[in-house]
């Protein structure tokens, strides 16, 4: 393989990595800003000089739970949508769809007054926010060859602890000093300026003025010469390479949707822990816990990479960078258990760097087993399966809590990953990619139909 002439390329991964940051700005806005009481009378209708009471809080938890859901069941229909649409009509075009469609839901939101209103907005949000991932593992399949795409998702994918960081640190501001209103309205706003940055900057690699023929090159060395296609979802998910793919994304995002909707109200409520949290003091918590998700999300991203470097193969590097991922999570459930904080911000903090280094792995499998005008639709689909496990998990994970606490939930999110990776070794023992000529034979005979 050539040598690497060029690093026009990692530009394309600090541009998917703004726009990763401010999508999960726009998604994780609510997590904290339903710990203000303010807002929870508001959505409750209840008078602002009223007491809110132990039953109210048990209520308002329940409905953001079926609030949450709405947003997912939206971002799940979107996924598939959204990998459809990208794969058909383009990166630059799909994406900023996309960012135009979450960023008028985050400002809309600043305006509603029920949870029926902030339910609607929140699945706009969703059906808009689900470009995001199919677009950028469509773009890093394009922009760099086979041996770095797990490191560059993992570079893109640290987009979303920053985005949480700045969130934990901009939100409760803008709340405390403004109200919570405020707080959709900047952070929707950001977005309108993401989608003149992403329209103006960027385009294929064999489009691209900037790009070097000798870069160019390096990236196409490995690639596969794929004519146009259109596969359809049915004709993908009769491959056990979807399921495998799906599998992963099932058992896992549901476990990242409930860190993000959640752990604000663990730390604020949580009656076991020596010291709660608060509007005032969310900031450095979830600083340590999402600095050190990034640091994991590059660190596992790199790890699988240097496997390869090494010789190993992909099956054998992938399968154990997640097995190691899978085994960091175990300890989280202690999280629910401890009544020490900082004990429960380590073992969440490490939870979630194992997380993300999972995702950044399994968002690799799509690129490394299929051919990248496909890529995009796969990963819609596997984004699909996850979000409907986290459909799933966002209507029970408010009764739960209420009824239970969290340690019930502490102790799905440990064994998850292990469960997940025992299926995907079962239904794909090795990472074989489909052929380009096996999808074309499938092709035609669906346009012969």
């Amino acid at each position: 393989m050539p040598t690497p002439s060029g690093r026009f390329r990692w530009r394309i991964v600090a541009l998917l990595f703004l726009a990763t940051t401010i999508n999960y700005i726009d998604r994780q806005v609510l997590s904290f800003t339903m710990t203000d009481e303010v807002f929870r009378k508001e959505m409750l209708d209840i008078a602002p000089d009223s007491i809110l009471t132990k039953e109210a809080t048990d209520r308002f938890k329940v409905l953001y739970g079926d609030v949450d859901a709405a947003f997912k069941f939206a971002y799940a229909i979107g996924f598939l949508l959204a990998g459809w649409l990208v794969d058909r009509i383009g990166t630059r075009r799909g994406f900023s769809l996309g960012i135009l469609v979450w960023s008028v839901a985050g400002v809309l939101t600043a305006s509603v007054n029920t949870i029926a209103g902030l339910s609607w907005m929140r699945a706009l949000l969703g059906l808009g926010e689900s470009a995001n991932f199919p677009s950028a593992i469509k773009t890093i399949a394009e922009w760099f060859p086979r041996r770095e795409r797990s490191f560059a998702n993992g570079l893109f994918n640290a987009g979303t602890n920053v985005g949480i960081i700045l969130t934990a640190l901009a939100v409760p501001y803008l709340i405390l000093q403004f109200g919570w209103r405020s707080s959709f309205l900047v952070t929707g706003v950001l977005g309108f300026g993401l989608l003149i940055f992403w329209w103006l900057s960027y385009s294929k690699p064999e489009r691209h003025p900037k790009l070097s023929a000798e870069e160019l090159a390096y990236i196409r060395a490995d690639s596969e010469k794929t004519p146009p296609l259109k596969v359809s979802w049915s004709r993908l998910l009769s491959y056990k390479q979807t399921w495998a793919f799906a599998v992963g994304k099932l058992m896992s995002d549901p476990i990242w949707w409930f860190y993000m909707s959640w752990l604000p109200d663990f730390f604020n409520s949580n009656d076991a822990l020596d010291e709660k949290l608060d509007l005032k003091s969310f900031g450095l918590p979830f600083l340590i816990i999402y600095v050190v998700s990034d640091a994991g999300s590059i660190f596992f991203g790199w790890l699988s990479t240097q496997f390869m470097r090494w010789g190993w193969s992909a099956n054998r590097a992938r399968k154990t960078t997640l097995l190691i991922c899978a085994l960091c999570v175990v300890p989280i459930f202690f999280a629910a258990q401890t009544n020490s904080l900082t004990t429960a911000i380590a073992l969440i903090a490490l939870a979630t760097a194992a997380h993300q280094g999972w995702s950044a792995n399994m968002y690799t499998f799509a690129s490394d087993l299929f051919p990248r005008n496909v890529v995009a639709s796969v990963t819609g689909i596997g984004g699909m399966f996850g979000t409907v496990g986290g459909i799933l998990l966002a209507l029970l994970a408010g009764r739960i809590i209420t009824a239970f606490g969290y340690l019930p939930m502490f102790i799905i999110a440990s064994c998850s990953y292990l469960i997940a990776l025992v299926i995907i070794h079962l239904v794909l023992p090795k990472l074989e990619p489909v052929k380009t000529e096996e999808l074309m034979g499938d092709y035609m005979v669906d346009t012969k139909r």
